[in-house]
């Protein structure tokens, strides 16, 4: 995949904000932040509408019919052009790019550069909460999107598999799966530290961090709950490389299910998960 089909830049965005098919959301973690100001029309991405109730760990995943179900109800049809952004957290917008994007809706980006860009661009904001009406999605799965624990676990004598740890290098070295290693999601973003890393580092930039990777035949990327994970991922496809997937229960799982790990035994949730 290319980057103009994965990012929107906020120039863009702005010619299409009246167009009756595009649909706009917000996917920052809370709804407190879109209340304070989102893009005109945009309607909140509840993350945990997105996941699964009955998991005991944090952001997985729907089952299919659920998150079709879930996907019409928000108000994207198959057929709908899709934008989602954050603000000032990158991650969360990646992940609902990437939620969509395996249940099947092809025409959906992220809005580089998130609010912070939009703003920069001259676009306007506001506090009125929006919804769109449900419509009819018809999923089409791409399941090699996702994977689990026990992939994971089959990986370990499978050199052509690399399993990538994208929480900064102090949580990797506290704990991380064994045979992982570690590329941090901060080193693909850019962005003020203060507002929030909202851009993905230019192409040239993303594909000498992941050169290392390139030849591998599939990048399992993973996190603290599935969310961080996706900025890598994502970072791989623009560069070139489809064969990736997100560990979706990611560490909260697999210390939840008392599996094997290496490091210093000091390991914290990290905040974008």
């Amino acid at each position: 995949m290319k980057r103009e089909s994965i990012l929107i830049e906020a120039d863009e965005l702005l010619k299409k904000l009246d167009d009756k098919n595009i649909r706009i959301y917000d996917a920052t973690i809370t709804d407190d932040v879109y209340l304070q100001g989102h893009i005109p029309g945009a309607v909140y991405f509840d993350h945990e509408r997105f996941s699964d109730p009955t998991s005991p760990y944090t952001c997985t995943i729907l089952s299919e019919d659920k998150l079709v179900t879930q996907i019409g109800s928000a108000g994207i049809s198959s057929d709908s052009e899709v934008v989602v952004y954050a603000c000032g957290m990158l991650p969360y917008a990646v992940r609902a790019w990437w939620v969509l994007r395996y249940a099947g809706q092809n025409n959906v980006r992220i809005l580089n550069g998130g609010l912070t860009a939009w703003k920069n661009a001259g676009g306007k904001i506001e506090q009125e909460a929006h919804q769109y009406e449900p419509s009819v999605f018809e999923g089409q799965f791409r399941s090699g999107m996702f994977a689990s624990k026990e992939e994971i676990l089959a990986s370990a004598e499978d050199g052509d598999v690399a399993v990538v740890n994208v929480l900064p290098p102090v949580s990797y070295e506290a704990r991380h799966i064994p045979g992982s290693i570690n590329l941090s999601c901060m080193d693909l973003m850019q962005g003020d530290m203060m507002q929030g890393m909202d851009y993905f580092q230019p192409d040239e930039k993303l594909a000498l961090h992941l050169e290392s990777l390139s030849q591998r035949k599939r990048i399992i990327t993973y996190c603290g709950g599935g969310i961080a994970a996706a900025v890598n991922a994502a970072a791989h496809l623009m560069t070139g490389h489809e064969n990736v997937a997100v560990y979706d229960g990611s560490l909260y799982e697999w210390l939840g299910e008392g599996l094997p790990t290496n490091g210093n035994g000091k390991w914290e949730v990290w905040k974008m998960q």
